[in-house]
C-alpha cells in the first residue's frame, strides 16, 4: 500500500518512524546516504567500464551528490545531464539517481571512446563534444576548465 496516498501529511508521519530523522532531512534535501551511492556507482561502473572513483568524482563535481540538482542551463540530476542528451541516452527520469548515473556514465564512456583522453572526454562531457572538436582540445570556458581540473585532481 502506498502510505503517501493516504493523505498529504502521511509522509510526515510515516517516514520519520521508519528511518532516523537525519536520513529524512537528507532525503528532503535531495541527498542519499553514501552506502546508497556506493551501490549506484558500482553498478554504473560495471555497465560502463569506467572506474568507480571517476564516476564518483564526476557526480561530486557536477552536483555534490544532489539528486534534485538543476543547473541554470537546465542540466538535471546528480550527473547534470541536459534534457536533449538525456533523451538521446533514453533517460526517462533525470532525478532517478540510478538511471541518471548510469546514463551519465554511459555518456562519459562514449566521450572517452571518441576522444581517447580522459581530459578531453571530461571536457566533452561538460561543454559538449562539438566544442572540444571546434577548439581542438579543452574549450577555453572557465566552467569547463574548472570542471576538468576538479575531476582530475580528485583522481590523483
Amino acid at each position: 500500500m502506498d502510505v503517501y496516498a493516504l493523505s498529504p501529511d502521511a509522509a510526515k508521519l510515516a517516514l520519520p518512524r521508519m528511518v532516523p530523522l537525519v536520513m529524512v532531512e537528507r532525503l528532503r534535501a535531495g541527498r542519499l546516504p553514501m552506502p546508497a551511492w556506493d551501490g549506484i556507482i558500482a553498478r554504473a561502473s560495471r555497465l560502463s567500464g569506467l572506474e568507480e572513483r571517476l564516476i564518483a568524482a564526476v557526480v561530486r563535481a557536477e552536483s555534490g551528490f544532489n539528486v534534485g540538482a538543476v543547473s541554470p542551463k537546465g542540466a538535471r540530476g546528480p550527473m547534470q545531464i541536459m534534457p536533449a542528451t538525456g533523451q538521446e541516452l533514453g533517460l526517462e527520469d533525470p532525478f532517478d539517481p540510478q538511471a541518471n548515473v548510469e546514463a551519465g556514465s554511459r555518456y562519459l564512456r562514449q566521450q572517452l571512446d571518441r576522444f581517447g583522453l580522459l581530459e578531453l572526454a571530461l571536457a566533452a562531457y561538460n561543454a559538449g563534444p562539438g566544442n572540444v572538436e571546434r577548439f581542438g582540445g579543452v574549450p577555453p570556458f572557465a566552467e569547463t576548465k574548472a570542471f576538468v581540473s576538479r575531476v582530475l585532481s580528485e583522481l590523483n
